[in-house]
């Protein structure tokens, strides 16, 4: 294999690329990037950045001598994969050209319908996203979050720090209830609660109202949450549409083997845009979490260099984590309805501790709350134990 391009700049991108050049790949090496900007780090921006505590240049990724001999398209998005010509088209009109492919066009935020031109109105994915939220967070101004997920949860955290008044909407019984299920979900929203955040769960949203600049949010059940903001966490939607016509499965993403492998031999595909086989649950998973952005995209080129055949590195299990009121919230794993969690140190109602999910007696997931050494621990064990089939 001689030349390679990366499709998509961002972390799992320059992961990637770094993983390439590591794994003594020396030909032609091509980065494109839909952004104008350069690799950055994201998860500051619902958090420091927004906040105001750094700025733009904090968030770079790359070493100011870091140099991966690579030619960098930035600015242009891709239109097309042609696997017969090995070729993507950009949004220029030009294609470049490899023997490989690694996709890591990511995702973007879920925008509500019919907001996209109501003032007032964000979501964040971007540092365009974060600049624009940060000139509207005024101490005493009125926030509506929709979505008690990672951003939503610590947009909301960020907000109250600068002196706003903070309401969420979540649909679900309690914050974050598809990955930690409703029992430990609620020690999340506890937090909010003890921070002056007001949670309304269980309940949606069916509309948000305002001429040219938002006024409130309108629940299903009948309530109306006045608002001088909005953000809208509602998750993200993979960068998969100008795939269509690839040939590529696709499903919630880019549909991969255990090794980053598409059905194409010569592509592979990491990060958001990429819904890599699980061995635990054995369906296709997307993970939209740092770390798989990081650590994968060094398994999908060692399968891309090989012609496409999984070189058998396992692949460390999911792992998130998030700053909220100055907690630290760690999960790994997978849980799934039915998994029994067991606090294992600390206690749930003082808001640190540390619970072991398992499934037929075997650990599955584990959550910790300001217990970092603990949970590291247990997220290691959780790496080597076999997964129940």
């Amino acid at each position: 294999m001689r030349s390679v391009a990366v499709i998509g700049a961002s972390l799992a991108g320059l992961s990637a690329a770094r993983a390439l050049r590591a794994q003594g790949f020396t030909g032609e090496l091509t980065i494109v990037g839909a952004e104008h900007r350069r690799p950055y780090d994201r998860p500051p921006l619902s958090k420091q950045f927004l906040a105001g505590d750094i700025g733009a240049d904090d968030l770079a990724l790359e070493a100011d001598d870091e140099d991966l001999q690579a030619d960098w398209l930035l600015g242009v998005a891709a239109t097309d994969l042609d696997p017969d010509s090995r070729s993507v088209g950009l949004s220029d009109g030009s294609r470049v050209y490899a023997d490989g492919f690694v996709l890591a066009t990511g995702s973007r935020a879920r925008r509500w319908p019919g907001t996209e031109n109501l003032s007032g109105v964000h979501v964040l994915r971007t540092i365009e996203d974060a600049v624009r939220l940060r000139g509207e967070l005024r101490p005493g101004a009125r926030l509506v979050v929709i979505g008690a997920g990672f951003i939503g949860g610590e947009v909301a955290s960020t907000a109250r720090r600068l002196g706003l008044e903070v309401s969420i909407v979540e649909a679900a019984p309690t914050p974050l209830a598809g990955p930690l299920g409703p029992e430990l979900g609620a020690v999340v929203a506890n937090l909010h609660a003890d921070n002056g955040t007001v949670l309304h769960c269980g309940v949606g949203v069916v509309g948000v109202t305002g001429g040219d600049r938002v006024t409130g949010v309108e629940l299903a059940d009948g309530r109306y949450l006045p608002a001088d903001v909005v953000v809208v966490g509602i998750g993200g939607v993979p960068n998969i549409e100008w795939l269509q016509a690839s040939g590529l499965e696709l499903g919630n993403g880019v549909l991969c083997d255990l090794g980053g492998a598409t059905d194409i031999p010569h592509v592979v595909a990491v990060g958001d845009c990429a819904a890599w086989l699980d061995p635990v649950t054995g369906t296709h998973h997307r993970v939209e979490h740092w770390t798989g952005a990081s650590e994968r995209p060094a398994i999908a080129v060692s399968t891309l260099l090989a012609g496409g055949h999984y070189q058998g590195t396992p692949v460390k299990p999911p792992y998130f984590w998030s700053d909220q009121y100055g907690s630290r919230i760690q999960f790994a794993g997978i849980a799934q309805s039915g998994d029994e969690p067991t606090v294992e140190a600390g206690d749930p109602g003082r808001s640190s501790f540390l619970a072991v999910y398992r499934r037929a007696g075997h650990p599955v997931a584990v959550l910790g709350v300001d217990q970092v050494r603990l949970f590291t621990r247990w997220r290691r064990q959780l790496s080597a134990v076999p997964a129940p089939s």
